[in-house]
């Protein structure tokens, strides 16, 4: 069967994204989320131990492991070296869109307004990430942009806390948020972050 991007976002209601900075870090840390009910994890191309990241991550049962921040063609064939099952970009072209919609990875683009999602529907897709959240307007901005968008799906992510997750979440088209509140200081904390988040919706 094929895991699709809705299955993906309707795994847990946060999808913990992960800026990882050392690969030994990347294992116990996937652990912990899993073990604390948080499945999907996106680890964010932003450092030079990511790719690692995620190789380490794919060791642990149950992980669904992803790419986050990938801008380029390159990232993307690096990401699925790694052994990434998704791919996460913060914007939409269709240079960057094609070769994954291509490629039948469950991909999950960034948007930030009307345009974004239009050029997202003739490529096909209906699941977006809403990003930069917060700073895009928040929750009320939206609702303005899913009001003529009645098919698209969304992951908001950017500024989201454990606070205001909840909001988001009874918003019918969000089917998760990405957060990065849920690492702690210790992989016990770690843990505790992911148990309360994975609760937050029933």
């Amino acid at each position: 069967m094929t895991v699709t991007i809705s299955d993906i976002m309707q795994t847990s209601p946060v999808i913990p994204v992960l800026v990882v900075h050392d690969a030994a870090e990347a294992r116990p840390m996937a652990e912990a989320l899993v073990k604390g009910g948080l499945r999907v994890l996106e680890v964010t191309l932003r450092t030079p131990a990511a790719l690692e990241a995620i190789a380490e991550m794919k060791k642990v049962d149950g992980a669904i492991v992803g790419a986050g921040t990938v801008v380029n063609g390159d990232q993307f064939k690096q990401a699925m070296d790694a052994g990434s099952e998704f791919i996460v970009s913060p914007g939409l072209t269709e240079t960057i869109a094609r070769p994954i919609i291509d490629s039948r990875v469950p991909f999950l683009p960034g948007i930030a307004n009307a345009g974004d999602i239009m050029r997202g529907l003739d490529l096909g897709l209906t699941h977006f990430k809403f990003f930069p959240a917060e700073a895009s307007g928040g929750l009320k901005a939206l609702k303005a942009l899913a009001a003529p968008f009645y098919q698209a799906k969304f992951c908001p992510t950017g500024g989201i806390t454990e606070a205001t997750a909840p909001e988001w979440l009874a918003f019918d088209p969000v089917l998760c948020v990405g957060g990065s509140w849920i690492v702690g200081p210790t992989h016990a904390e770690t843990e505790t972050r992911a148990h309360a988040a994975a609760g937050l919706k029933a």
